[in-house]
């Protein structure tokens, strides 16, 4: 990635030269993406996923917490497409919305850590030192912990709701995220071009946050792909176990919990939310891994 110099203010051609430089790196990306079938394949799955959370309201046929003891079970049919469960819940509308929730707690999760994670990992990375190893002596101890066992804890404590959930799920990712940061600006803050910034006496705080930092953004592109991944998997562990979005609430987790005295005689009340959380782990996975062969020049040399 070239190494720029921002300068206060920009003349006008030369802005427009910038501008259509970035229209044409982003064609680039474009064409690489195609030629790449999985990562594809990935970015189609998140379009879905994403289609499908924007469009929730609209695509669900019923009330998705609506009970009909009625019509417990019922099969497949042109009332309802997928069926029911237990209680007469439309399961397409479960699934579609439980969508909409995995979606939000990867966005709200991923940002959360990323808003924490990323100013300690590049303060610590750029000025090094004692404050280096302060901080990364704090978000040492946090990686001590597996993932899932210390977002069980922090939900346990803080309580059962969708909002502790994405809270201590972005818990989890700010070490993460901040470890990830401090690797990259290690390398940047010896390159000339800091130097440079430097020698024109531009703070060292304006360096760090608007020369250094958005050099560092293809890794950290790359790993929230991965993170979000995480997240709904998390979340689905989480309301699996009945600590994340909790009933009458849709929730892959908990569609899968309240399946399981089904299994013999109706396995598609389990397979249907465990093909939806593979569906979506899958395709932000290959997304992430396809936007990391993307992004790295040495792929295309």
């Amino acid at each position: 990635m070239t190494k720029t110099l921002a300068s206060p203010a920009q003349s006008a051609p030369a802005a427009l030269t910038e501008a259509a430089g970035r229209l044409r790196e982003t064609a680039v990306l474009l064409l690489r993406l195609r030629e790449s079938p999985l990562a594809l394949l990935g970015a189609i799955v998140v379009f879905i996923m994403t289609v499908a959370a924007i469009l929730a309201p609209y695509l669900v046929t019923h009330d998705p917490v609506a009970q009909n003891i009625s019509n417990q079970l019922a099969p497949p049919g042109l009332t309802h497409l997928l069926g029911t469960d237990h209680l007469g819940r439309d399961v397409w509308s479960r699934l579609v919305w439980g969508a909409r929730v995995s979606m939000e707690v990867g966005f709200v999760s991923v940002g959360f850590g990323m808003a924490l994670g990323i100013p300690l990992g590049a303060i610590a990375g750029y000025y090094g030192g004692r404050t280096d190893r302060i901080l990364m002596r704090l978000m040492d101890a946090f990686l001590a912990f597996p993932g899932i066992l210390m977002a069980l804890t922090i939900v346990a404590i803080l309580g059962v709701s969708l909002t502790n959930t994405m809270l201590a799920i972005g818990i989890v990712y700010i070490p993460r995220f901040a470890r990830l940061i401090r690797s990259s600006v290690l390398t940047e803050r010896t390159l000339e071009y800091v130097e440079a910034c430097r020698s024109v006496g531009q703070a060292e705080i304006l360096i760090l946050f608007t020369q250094v930092l958005p050099n560092c953004l293809s890794p950290l592109l790359v790993q929230s792909s991965v993170f979000f991944a995480f997240s709904v998997v998390t979340e689905a562990s989480l309301s699996y176990l009945g600590l994340g979005n909790p009933p009458p609430n849709p929730s892959w987790g908990l569609m899968l919990n309240e399946a399981r005295p089904f299994m013999e005689d109706l396995p598609r009340l389990a397979i249907l939310p465990g093909l939806a959380i593979s569906f979506a782990t899958l395709g932000f996975n290959l997304f992430g891994d396809g936007l990391r062969d993307i992004l790295d020049p040495k792929t295309y040399d």
